[in-house]
């Protein structure tokens, strides 16, 4: 019998930290009046639709629009937030889930160039959500719309200084802080569904810290419960209006995070049938068959996504280097090694992958060649990992087997 694939590591902090925000804003399908009415208008419904197929340029040509019609509304402000914060992850392959999954994430810097254009939108638009919320909760502090606009800014700034800048401990602390303004938005309405989000997300990731991390972002004290966590993120994905897709994202996660493989594959399937055409949604999927151990499936549904990325205007702009690595590594557990030396290669060759995780393909790509005795081939690839500049957290890995052939698995 092959051996199962090999499984991540459960995810950590990054994860934890990440999912004060995972995926932007959509709209539910039945009117809610616990919610800021913009959220209910044709033009926002739509460019939410065009982002979750990620089509991130369409749907922020909308989204311009819509701020420049509603100034002093937040919310506005907080779709274009979203949106140019998702693309920039997408272009940096930082949405995929498997690089959460592996605790060293908290010890490698990744390097990760964002143009100071594109951070100077996203942090002039994180604090004009500040001031205009600040200045409406002046004159009405009882309003739930401001304390969640507030709050989900502070989530969203939160995903982008973890995952491009490492700022775990800021983060943290922003997660917590949208968790208050989320509690206070609930206090005052709570029918206000989509509050729930940050507060089950930061109760499940408070609950799953150790006592040092907690004590280092300076949480001793602050409540948490994995249970309560899950119960309040299906509050939010059952009856939210700007959370539903999110919540459920961020829901499949946390399933993962504890091995509860069954239950996170049925919430990413219902995210992928409701958007088949979402890369993400569809990878994530083949991901978690993986992680399941389900090695032979997920061969598949990788297979399957490679494929549908191949049909025209299937996807948009598909990340296939993440397919390719997960189908290469998934095939590596079952021991199909000159298939994974493929998979690794076409990673690593894919015109648009990060530089980091073409480094991480091009040496697994050799540590294969080596097991196929191919030693050119292999020495090639680790002689690509050591080229100056960019990513060098492979760099010494590369050195090593460049010297010793590399005879593990």
């Amino acid at each position: 019998m092959p051996p199962k694939s090999r499984n991540p590591r459960k995810p950590f902090l990054p994860a934890l930290i990440l999912l004060t925000a995972l995926l932007p804003l959509s709209a539910a399908a039945q009117p809610n009046l616990h919610t800021d009415p913009l959220n209910l208008t044709p033009p926002v419904r739509q460019s939410l639709q065009l982002f979750y197929n990620l089509n991130f340029d369409a749907a922020l040509k909308i989204q311009e629009q819509v701020a420049q019609q509603h100034p002093d509304d937040p919310m506005a402000s907080n779709y274009l937030l979203t949106t140019l914060i998702f693309r920039e992850l997408y272009n940096q392959d930082l949405l995929d889930t498997t690089y959460y999954a592996h605790n060293s994430f908290l010890t490698v810097k990744r390097e990760v160039t964002v143009s100071p254009a594109a951070r100077s939108r996203i942090e002039d638009l994180t604090s004009k959500v500040q001031h205009l919320t600040d200045a409406q909760l002046a004159a009405n502090p009882n309003d739930a719309n401001a304390l969640f606009a507030r709050g989900y800014a502070k989530g969203m700034h939160a995903v982008f200084i973890t995952l491009v800048d490492h700022a775990f401990v800021a983060a943290a602390r922003q997660g917590l802080s949208a968790r208050n303004d989320s509690e206070a938005a609930l206090a005052i309405d709570p029918l206000y569904a989509d509050a729930w989000m940050a507060v089950g997300i930061q109760r499940f990731a408070v609950a799953s810290l150790p006592k040092f991390l907690r004590f280092m972002v300076g949480f001793m004290g602050v409540g948490g419960s994995k249970k309560d966590g899950l119960a309040d993120l299906r509050k939010s994905a059952d009856n939210g209006t700007v959370t539903r897709i999110e919540s459920r994202t961020v829901l499949s996660l946390f399933l993962r995070h504890d091995a509860q493989y069954p239950a996170a594959l049925d919430v990413q399937r219902g995210l992928q049938k409701e958007y088949p055409r979402n890369y993400i949604f569809c990878l994530e999927v083949a991901n978690l068959l993986k992680d399941e151990g389900h090695g032979l499936e997920a061969i598949a549904a990788y297979k399957q996504v490679i494929d549908d990325a191949h049909k025209p205007n299937y996807f948009v702009d598909p990340r296939l280097e993440l397919a390719w690595f997960g189908l290469a590594d998934t095939q590596r557990g079952y021991n199909q090694i000159k298939d994974a030396a493929y998979g690794y290669t076409q990673a690593a060759q894919q015109p648009d992958s990060s530089d980091w995780l073409r480094k991480r393909a091009e040496l697994s790509a050799g540590q294969m060649y080596d097991l196929l005795h191919q030693r050119p081939d292999a020495i090639h690839m680790y002689q690509q990992v050591l080229l100056p500049g960019g990513d060098q957290t492979q760099a010494e890995a590369a050195q090593k087997y460049l010297q010793t052939p590399y005879q593990g698995k």
